[in-house]
Order: structure tokens, then sequence, then C-alpha cells
């Protein structure tokens, strides 16, 4: 990676660490739910800018109802309820774990042995997260942390089993970001309705002021479509396992930014047990070098030195954060 793209790379990470106490800070009485269908809606709006992805309705309802809906719906009532974002940050990590272990059950992908490492890891990392979390994360909402991960990484699988590319290309995972959002702010709002009943969805609105606004496009516009459209950009120009690790500097960003900012201190715990669990992820993130015996048109190309030409055969792994 080039220094330029270093630099995005760590931008990127920090603006998605920083996410989650943008999140906390204009959540204040409005209903979780009811946020999370506005973040969406916002992000909706973009369809008609953003062609459709490649792929079927139904990919696209699921990758919605789990990657997004599920994920985020589970996340901001885990901070709702009490979850400091920078420990909300590190536990949604687990959702590379997950989709190891999904992916090995339904797709039958067999683990490799360093990705079979990193699941060890990560699986004792939140045991001793969740084992010496500070007294002010109550166990339901690390319950429900683990919860939005897990909903994270079935988007994740269901978007692998329709073959969907989403690391490359033009647009790349934004196109299949911004139209599954159009499934999120219906039954968001309904379920608002349903878990926090009508009055407070009423007063949620009526609360949603300056603070709510900002964060609103903070993570619908600066996260999510800026942010998707550099990480595509870096994917398109360098390997995966160069890009994906600075992916790992989120949690590290946001649990640092929420100790100065807010005063809250991680426990050693949390602390070593974070270590664990980013470990694990980043074993099981970098793709392992797999060789194959290419033809021997392409032999003699890459015997005079055209990479390019070897990449194309082999393939370049593709992640979607």
């Amino acid at each position: 990676m080039t220094r330029r793209d270093m630099i995005l790379a760590a931008g990127v990470a920090a603006a998605w660490g920083l996410n989650f106490l943008v999140i906390d800070g204009g959540m204040g009485g409005i209903p979780p739910l009811l946020f999370v269908a506005v973040r969406f809606a916002v992000v909706a709006l973009f369809i008609v800018v953003v062609p459709r992805p490649a792929a079927s309705w139904r990919t696209i309802v699921g990758v919605g109802l789990f990657m997004s809906l599920g994920q985020f719906g589970l996340l901001y009532t885990s901070m709702a309820l009490g979850l400091q974002p920078g420990l909300a940050a590190l536990l949604l990590q687990a959702q590379a774990v997950f989709t190891v272990v999904i992916a090995a059950g339904v797709l039958h992908e067999r683990p490799t042995p360093s990705q079979a490492t990193g699941v060890v890891l990560g699986v004792v990392g939140l045991g001793v997260v969740a084992a010496g979390r500070g007294g002010e994360a109550p166990a339901i909402t690390v319950a429900l942390a683990l919860a939005a991960a897990l909903s994270w990484a079935i988007g994740n699988v269901i978007s692998r089993r329709a073959g969907i590319v989403t690391g490359r290309g033009r647009w790349g995972a934004l196109s299949l970001t911004v139209w599954s959002a159009t499934v999120v702010p219906v039954p968001a709002l309904v379920l608002a309705v349903a878990v926090d009943g009508p009055l407070a969805v009423s007063a949620g609105l009526a609360a949603f002021g300056p603070a709510a606004a900002l964060s609103t496009l903070y993570t619908a516009g600066l996260c999510t479509l800026v942010g998707y459209a550099v990480f595509n950009g870096l994917l398109a120009r360098n390997p995966s396992a160069a890009v994906v690790p600075w992916v790992l500097l989120a949690p590290v960003v946001a649990m640092v930014a929420a100790a100065l900012l807010l005063g809250d201190i991680p426990t050693p715990a949390e602390i070593g047990g974070g270590a664990l669990l980013v470990m694990g992820v980043l074993i099981t993130a970098i793709p392992p070098r797999t060789r194959r015996r290419l033809p021997r048109s392409v032999r003699g190309t890459a015997a005079a030195g055209d990479a390019a030409a070897v990449d194309n055969v082999r393939g370049q792994p593709v992640v979607r954060d």
C-alpha cells in the first residue's frame, strides 16, 4: 500500500471507531429502533444515484434484515441500555469469528488451521471480556451486542452464498449497502412502536434535535456512504490482506476515545480479552496463501514479472466490512 492509501485506511478505521461515540451521543431520548429507522432511511435515499447490485431481491432483503436491521437494531438497543461505546465496538468484531463458524456449517467451507486458531482465540477473548466486564455493562447488553455480531455474520454468509463480489468494482459493497437499506426503515419503525409504544416514538420524533441530526449525518453519510466508497477504492488498488487489518483499528479508536472523552476506562479483563479477540479476528481475516498450478502460458508470463496476470488467475479475496 502507498502512504496515501495507508492514511486513507487509517482515516476510515478512525471514522468507524468514532461512530460508536457519535451514536451514543445522538441517541439520547430517542428510542433506539427509531434511530435505526431514520439512519437507514437517509442511506436508502441514495438508490437514486447508486445502481442496484447484481443480486436477487431475496439476497438484498436477507442482507438488509440481518446485516442492517438485525445488526444495528440490536447494537443500538444494547447501547441504549447502557453498553459503553468502546466495549460495543470491540464486541461487534466477533462477527468475523461467527462468520467462519457459520460458513463452515452452511457453506461447508472448512476452516484453515489458522482460521481455527483465530476462532479459538476469539472465543477465549470474548469469554474474558464477558467475565471481566465493568460494572456499568449489564450482562443483557453484552448479549445483545454479541447477537448483533451474530446477525452481521449471518448477513455475510447470505452475501457469500449468493456469490456476490462486494469488494471490487466502482460501487462494490456500497451498492449492496444502499439497496439493502431500503428494507430497514419500515420494519424498524414497526418494531419501535411495538417495543417502546407509539407515545415513546412520538416523543422521540419530537426530541430529534441537532445532536440526533448530526449523529445521523455522520453515521449515514460519513461512515456508510463515504466510508464504503473509500474502502472499496482501497480494495480495488490493494490486496485484501493489506487492507482488512486496518479495520481492526476501529475498536481501538473507539475504546481510546471513550476513555478520553467519556471517562469509560476499560477493565484489565476487557483490555486483555479484547487483545485476544482482535488477534483472533486478525488471524481469521487474513486469507491464506494458496498455491495453484497455473496454465503454462501464465507461468511463462509470471516468470517475466507480470504479477497482474497471476492475480487474474488466482483471484483476489474480497471482504465486506
